[in-house]
């Protein structure tokens, strides 16, 4: 796991200091080795930080050349098949120097050229430059588990693990995408291509692109996508659920080959726990974490994961979260580049920096509720629609429209009133919803005709599906998936120097989920995660509470209304006289209503960490 940053351009590029500082700027991505390396025309520059886990030794310095010294590559990320690519490639006459996995994607590219995406089994982005074709290959994996930006402008290509390292440059422009905060204040993330920042683009999840440096050009493509699902498969339960474990099971076994210690992160929940259960079939002496909420019992989970624990005989080790501090909110702030709607992303950082005191990688459980259907909206909307749906969508609009007119920002239920407007039989309802159109133009009223786009830019993404849960655990996987979940545990781990994997999402298990489980294994209007519950059965012990579903968070809602420190951060932060760009008396309503007893947690959280960020990188709007 490491940081990548760099710049390709058609011609020589005279100010080259900047990159020293955006290697620099990533430091706690890699901060057990760095090179930079420039080509000698000067049209290339590639920089690296380094966390070591595969072959420890010099050798895996980067950037790196292959053997013919016709190759360089920067690579972030791990390619857990990297033992099977390496034989069969030796198989057909090529030498390696290393025993990384870095090496073996210069090789996989040379005999496949750039079909070798579909061959690789991991998370990964990459820069490859190719000095026979003078063409560079850049390649992220296929959910978006590690990040790219990159701003393609006068022809070059400056690029980066995180935003941060293309700010390296002073010189950087640092202007809002009006149309993607339109987004980020609707649905909490920037989904997609799309960034915050005017001029760069991110690689989407599932592409690729070559950047010619003779003719400037760009090429970018996807090469691969969620499979449809076959109506045509017979379908034998009991087979289903043994492929199943199969697939799991071998994705952790590969997810467990590193030359550093590995753990488990144990929550206690099903998805954590089946990885637990087949990690310990795997390794001797599993080592599993999981953390406790001194004086906040309803967010600590460490009784159901010591009973796992227990059960499988791991050296578990339960870590205590102290109190968070204001501070760790300025932190993250400057951390997570494009900011997103999720306070979340405080007990990750807080999980993620205790474990790193025992290892340098840990399994996590992400990727099984977009899935299997995991989450509380996927059976709620099939009861809706079940129940409700039968109702003319007229009458259901006009409650809709009353609902959001009538009801204040944070009153429960809200938002389910507002979906009854919601077309189930076609569409898809935003249950993240953050603002909605009225809410975001008061918000947005110091600039004039401020242009709502953000629904039809996602009624563009919804995947056109007959089935309901089909559109919403699809969207989940292509949109809340990358943008929210996987950016906050990728930002939060690697501030620490953490490297989670994740066996759920092994693209053989997500095609299987796609292609062959059944909605009536996944998710109904009163149960979730079918299959996956079944798998517990057979995996986990007899008394596990396989239908407890609880959210990984603390008490920062009541710490607003309560705490005098966290409310006075909030209010000083978000009502600045001198410098913020929200409407003040629509931020006063959301924080007077949340003192009250409503439900604002999320809208004030998002709202205050952007300003963070904002000032803190200097940006404008």
């Amino acid at each position: 796991m490491c940081g990548i940053v760099g710049i390709v351009s058609t011609k020589e590029i005279q100010e080259r200091d900047w990159i020293n500082d955006a290697v620099n700027s990533i430091f706690h991505r890699g901060p057990d080795d760095f090179g930079i390396e420039w080509t000698n025309d000067n049209k290339i520059g590639f920089g690296h930080r380094r966390l070591s886990i595969i072959d420890l030794s010099n050798a895996g310095h980067q950037p790196m050349r292959n053997l013919a010294n016709d190759l360089l590559i920067v690579f972030n990320g791990e390619i857990y098949n990297y033992l099977e690519l390496r034989d069969e490639l030796s198989s057909i006459g090529h030498l390696f120097k290393t025993n990384t996995d870095t090496e073996v994607i210069m090789a996989s590219y040379r005999q496949w050229g750039t079909e070798c995406l579909t061959k690789f089994n991991g998370m990964f982005v990459f820069a490859l430059y190719d000095v026979k074709c003078q063409k560079v290959f850049f390649a992220r994996d296929r959910v978006g588990e590690k990040p790219l930006f990159f701003s393609y402008k006068n022809g070059s290509i400056r690029f980066g693990s995180e935003l941060k390292a293309l700010f390296a440059d002073p010189n950087f422009p640092r202007r809002i995408n009006r149309k993607s905060l339109d987004i980020l204040l609707a649905q909490g993330y920037v989904a997609g291509s799309e960034c915050i920042i005017e001029g760069v683009n991110k690689l989407a999840p599932a592409h690729a692109m070559i950047f010619d440096i003779n003719t400037s050009e760009l090429k970018i493509w996807q090469y691969w996508n969620l499979p449809v699902f076959d109506y045509a498969l017979k379908i034998n339960e009991s087979d289903l659920i043994d492929e199943l474990e199969y697939l799991l099971n071998d994705s952790v076994k590969k997810q467990l080959v590193a030359d550093v210690p590995v753990g488990v992160l144990l929550s206690g929940g099903v998805d954590s726990s089946i990885v637990t259960a087949l990690a310990s079939k795997n390794v001797t002496n599993l080592k599993t974490f999981t953390v406790s909420f001194p004086g906040h019992k309803n967010f600590d989970e460490s009784s159901h994961a010591k009973l796992i624990a227990n059960h499988f005989g791991t050296d578990h080790t339960v870590l205590p979260v102290s109190d968070v501090s204001v501070d760790d909110l300025i932190l993250l702030a400057k951390q997570y580049d494009e900011p997103i709607f999720d306070s979340s992303m405080i007990p990750t950082y807080l999980v993620s920096k205790l474990i790193r005191k025992h290892c340098k990688v840990a399994l996590g459980g992400d990727g099984g509720d977009e899935l299997f259907g995991g989450y509380g909206h996927h059976s709620r909307l099939l009861w809706m629609a079940e129940n409700l749906g039968r109702i003319p969508l007229v009458f259901r609009k006009y409650f809709a429209t009353t609902a959001t007119k009538f009801l204040p920002i944070g009153f429960k239920g809200r938002i389910w009133f507002q979906i009854l407007g919601e077309d189930f039989k076609n569409g898809l309802p935003l249950i993240t919803s953050q603002f909605e159109p009225i809410t975001r133009k008061k918000l947005m009223s110091n600039y004039s005709e401020w242009e709502l786009i953000a629904e039809n830019t996602r009624k563009l993404r919804i995947p056109i599906e007959n089935s309901l849960l089909q559109r919403a655990t699809r969207m989940d996987f292509l949109n809340y998936l990358p943008e929210d979940i996987l950016v906050k545990v990728d930002r939060a781990s690697m501030l620490n120097s953490l490297e989670i994997r994740a066996p759920f999402l092994d693209h053989r298990i997500i095609e299987f989920a796609y292609k062959k489980a059944p909605n009536y294994l996944k998710t109904n209007s009163s149960a979730k995660k079918i299959i996956l519950k079944k798998l517990t059965n057979k995996l986990l012990p007899s008394n596990f509470e396989k239908n407890r579903k609880q959210g990984f968070g603390i008490p920062i809602g009541s710490w607003i209304r309560s705490n005098n420190e966290w409310q006075s951060f909030f209010k000083d932060n978000l009502l600045d006289l001198n410098d913020s760009i929200f409407d003040k008396n629509e931020l006063n309503k959301l924080l007077n209503g949340h003192i009250k007893g409503r439900e604002n947690t999320e809208k004030l959280f998002g709202l205050l960490m952007f300003e963070l960020w904002r000032k803190e990188y200097k940006i404008q709007l």
